[in-house]
């Protein structure tokens, strides 16, 4: 911005060195005010000392007042560049006594860095406008002190209304700048305070448990106050126990672990006043509480904050902040306190109710669920549970084992509707009522059907959904019953796996007459049989399809060796297939899962016996033994036996069930001597004492040809006398090998 111009100048002020009373107007040189449209001035600055200007333009009494308010006085000859000030104005800006020839340069050198381009900007501006200006800046004395001043000036202009003079007041304004620096360090700390709080809240209100309160508490850094010593301990029956402490050697904290409340300590004064105690010193503590100073005594503490934990009006615990040397809290350090302590006992009170239902919740999941699974002889099996990440981790998810008359096992792998307490109540009554059915020996779908009624019954308005799988250790056979359960994946000997299909049916509980279809498929020795619940395979990001995959993806694949000294590989497995279950924290629902390989006997081969009981008039029991006979026979190496065998164990089968009222019992064993071809014995055993007779029937007749065709089929046969009833039998030899090739 430009002022007036001089008649015979140009339109800047002619404000570059000159003498005094000196050159002619027009002269142009560098200022320490220039820059931003101002006039250049650039003459060397000259400081004089006046210690007091009278006159008759000073009324008399502006001098006492000012040095009584200590306000110093300056006048700035624009067009020479000469500041005058009296001997205030001059301590103020460090300049001790006159200063006859200190430049521009050297004078802003005594101003803070960051205020010297403020000051000047301002200056220029009030130059270039003919108007005030004020600034507060900071100067830095010879000798390092920094103090900080304050003016105001006014431009006064000549005849011809350019900038001539500025005149003006400063005074020192140091303890300004600690008072702002003060109230700045106060902001400061007051928005720390602030954060942590809210950092404290949040990560108090992520501890689940009492152990995640502990270490939290422990880890915070208390801003503007950092303790030396953290202790959080809760009330048990009367006692401290210290839940966890930080700055402590830990044989200090054993004296106090579960130390009994007694009057004349501080922690039993803060829990009984509920109301937090500050002791600033060892003699106030000396002082206080002389009966208890012995025991901190070695623990080189000087100032203690004792603070309740009080949640639900009852107080549950106790918090120490202790530091090394004695400290005077202040109200601001014993709020932000006491509000820590309030917010540790709301997330201690929360964790301990979330601690006890889990700890009820899992004692409970132990009892409904088997203790251990029992070891049967030709077959491995492992087992997982893993509760959801909410609520009560309790559900009605189970399996179970179940060895059955012959040597067979059972297992079962089921879900009841709900994932509460209810839910596993329901759980606990049916394992128990499908574990009886089938340890009593009845067949795969008549132990669902009579589960499915007996839920039925309960009237629980609940279901259940459940697969049972009856597994013949003595040559790998499996009989499955699927009620609205997941479909079983077997991991073959090859590494390969899939889902089995089984035939399903409603789940159990939703009709009392509901019936099931059973599926069979057989298994090679080191063959292992998968169950889950759907837990493991379905989520809400998750479709079924997509989790049944990934199953099969963690089923196949490379295991270890059971022979290297590590784990057996079926443990392997399912903790493989665990692992690859959703995070605790984002599980939905329980996991129960249940795996059986079986073994086979020593050698890889199956045991070449089979001996089954077919129940009385059940006549779609033969047709499975039919079925079972034909693999039997095809895995012990005898397929030129299948069809004769199995058309003569149906017919004497078929005639004891038919002519007795009692169950049969069904042995077939293939005998190996050495020199001689195998031998097939299949015998048929009842409870009668009916004796079979041969009759001759004729071409019209539809029966009585049963011991005819066994008779001219079988290399031997006979019948033989028990104690109660009689044994039918009938051998068949193989062909030798060059013969059947």
């Amino acid at each position: 911005m430009a002022t007036e111009p001089e008649p015979q100048g140009p339109a800047r002020l002619p404000l570059g060195p000159q003498a005094q009373g000196g050159r002619r107007a027009g002269t142009r040189g560098s200022s320490p005010m220039g820059g931003l449209g101002a006039p250049p001035v650039a003459l060397p600055t000259t400081v004089q000392s006046l210690p007091g200007r009278g006159g008759d333009s000073t009324p008399e009494w502006l001098e006492p007042a000012m040095a009584a308010n200590g306000i110093g006085s300056f006048d700035w000859d624009i067009r020479r560049d000469l500041i005058e000030a009296d001997q205030r104005a001059c301590g103020f800006m460090g300049v001790r006594g006159c200063a006859p020839e200190l430049s521009s340069e050297d004078f802003l050198a005594l101003l803070h860095p960051e205020d010297a381009p403020v000051v000047r900007r301002r200056v220029e501006r009030a130059v270039a406008e003919l108007g005030q200006c004020g600034a507060y800046y900071r100067t830095v004395f010879p000798g390092g002190e920094l103090h900080a001043v304050r003016f105001r000036g006014r431009v006064l202009a000549d005849a011809f209304g350019r900038p001539s003079r500025m005149v003006g007041f400063l005074w020192d304004a140091t303890a300004e700048l600690h008072k702002r620096e003060d109230a700045g360090r106060q902001a400061a700390l007051r928005e720390d305070r602030s954060r942590f709080i809210k950092e404290a809240a949040r990560a108090l209100s992520e501890a689940v448990t009492v152990r995640d309160v502990a270490r939290v508490f422990t880890e915070l850094p208390l801003p503007g106050l950092p303790p030396d010593g953290l202790v959080l301990a809760a009330m048990e029956a009367g006692r401290l126990r210290i839940l966890g402490a930080s700055g402590y050697r830990s044989e200090h904290m054993v004296p106090f672990d579960r130390m009994p409340l007694e009057p004349f300590q501080p922690a039993a004064e803060a829990i009984r006043s509920r109301l937090p105690l500050f002791l600033a010193s060892q003699d106030e503590y000396r002082e206080r509480f002389p009966q208890a100073w012995p025991k901190v005594i070695g623990t080189g503490r000087s100032a203690w904050a004792y603070l309740p934990l009080v949640a639900s009006g009852r107080t549950i615990g106790l918090c120490l902040v202790s530091f090394d040397d004695s400290r005077e809290l202040d109200a601001d350090e014993r709020t932000l306190l006491s509000t820590l302590g309030g917010l540790v006992a709301q997330s201690l009170a929360r964790a301990r109710l979330h601690d006890a239902e889990h700890e009820l919740a899992a004692g409970l999941q132990r009892v409904m669920l088997p203790r251990n699974v029992p070891a049967v002889p030709g077959v491995t099996t492992a087992v997982r549970y893993l509760p959801a990440g909410s609520g009560l981790q309790i559900g009605g998810d189970w399996y179970d084992v179940v060895p059955l008359p012959g040597g067979h096992v059972g297992l079962v792998i089921g879900d009841v509707q709900g994932h509460d307490v209810h839910a596993a109540g329901i759980m606990g009554q049916l394992r128990i009522a499908l574990r009886a059915y089938a340890a009593e020996g009845h067949p795969p779908a008549a132990v669902m059907a009579r589960a499915s009624r007996f839920l039925a019954d309960l009237d629980t308005d609940h279901f259940a959904t459940c697969t049972y799988a009856e597994v013949n250790v003595d040559y790998g056979v499996v009989y499955a019953v699927r009620a609205g359960h997941l479909d079983p994946v077997v991991r073959r000997a090859d590494g390969t796996s899939t889902v089995q299909s089984v035939v399903g049916g409603l789940p159990l509980g939703i009709g009392a007459d509901q019936e099931y279809q059973v599926t069979r498929f057989s298994l090679d020795p080191g063959e292992t049989v998968v169950l889950c619940t759907d837990g493991l395979v379905e989520s809400r990001g998750l479709d079924l399809d997509t989790g049944m995959a990934r199953l099969c993806e963690s089923v196949a694949g490379e295991l270890g060796s059971a022979g290297d000294g590590a784990s057996d590989p079926i443990e392997e497995l399912a903790d493989r297939i665990a692992a690859r279950a959703a995070d605790p924290a984002e599980r939905e629902d329980d996991i129960a899962l249940l795996l059986l390989r079986w073994d086979g006997p020593e050698g890889g081969l199956a045991a070449q016996q089979l001996r089954r009981r077919i129940g009385q008039a059940d006549l779609a029991r033969v047709a499975e033994l039919r079925g079972e006979l034909r693999d039997a026979l095809r895995r012990w190496g005898v397929p030129e036996l299948i069809d004769t065998a199995e058309l003569l164990a149906s017919e004497l089968v078929t005639n004891a069930i038919r002519h007795t009222d009692r169950d049969a019992m069904f042995t077939a064993r293939l005998y190996r001597e050495d020199g001689r071809e195998p031998r097939l014995r299949i015998e048929v055993e009842d409870e009668s004492d009916l004796w079979p007779k041969r009759r001759t029937p004729g071409e019209q007749a539809s029966s009585g040809r049963g011991l005819m065709l066994v008779e001219a089929l079988a290399d031997a046969w006979g019948v033989e006398p028990r104690g109660s009833g009689k044994r039918m039998w009938f051998e068949l030899s193989a062909p030798p090998v060059a013969e059947a090739a």
